[in-house]
């Protein structure tokens, strides 16, 4: 290979990296702002309206399927979606055992609440650890997994805990949204260094 052949390549693998790490940063901003609102909502609506509680409760892992497609869509130069598509999978699944759990009462919703926090956070440990030798910027979203990890199984253990209950979630989707925007601005880090190299 030509020097000058090599240099092409770079530059070309060099943009490509940072076209997916801008589409990122712009997914991790557009997540971080949804959890915000949710943990808003959450916190003031959860004791006033039931029904308004059920309907962010059911909306807020269909947000992840629809986040993570969107994941899918920013990162399409990845080798390997298998990770997202089976996270899209357990989060879909999730959206419709929350509206059942929610029939049995908050405990219920809860529990399915903590196992998909541990299976979406041991994809989001498996992403992390993937892109950050060609993205970096991924320790916020690793850190971020095995929390969720953590966080899931707190709420299997406390669910029936009366002193818990729909707040509680608050507070694992405001870390998200913290994680996220980490993420976002640890990649800008890494899109300013590669556009001066």
């Amino acid at each position: 290979m030509t020097s000058t052949s090599s240099t092409q390549l770079y530059a070309s693998v060099n943009e490509q990296a940072v076209e997916t790490a801008t589409s990122l940063r712009k997914l991790y901003f557009i997540r971080a702002t949804f959890s915000v609102a949710w943990v808003i909502l959450i916190a003031l609506l959860s004791k006033t309206s039931i029904t308004i509680a059920t309907v962010l409760l059911i909306i807020y892992p269909a947000w992840d399927v629809v986040g993570t497609f969107l994941d899918i869509r920013a990162n399409k130069n990845s080798s390997s979606k298998t990770p997202q598509y089976v996270n899209a999978v357990i989060s879909g699944i999730t959206t419709i055992a929350v509206g059942f759990a929610l029939q049995q009462g908050v405990p219920e919703a809860l529990i399915v609440f903590g196992i998909w926090a541990i299976g979406t956070g041991l994809i989001q440990l498996i992403l992390g650890l993937r892109r950050r030798k060609t993205l970096g910027g991924q320790w916020p979203m690793i850190i971020s997994g095995a929390q969720s990890v953590l966080g899931g199984s707190s709420f299997i253990i406390l669910a029936h805990d009366p002193t818990k209950g729909i707040t509680s979630l608050a507070g694992y989707a405001a870390f998200g949204a913290f994680y996220y925007l980490l993420a976002a601005f640890r990649l800008s880090k890494t899109i300013n260094q590669a556009v001066k190299a």
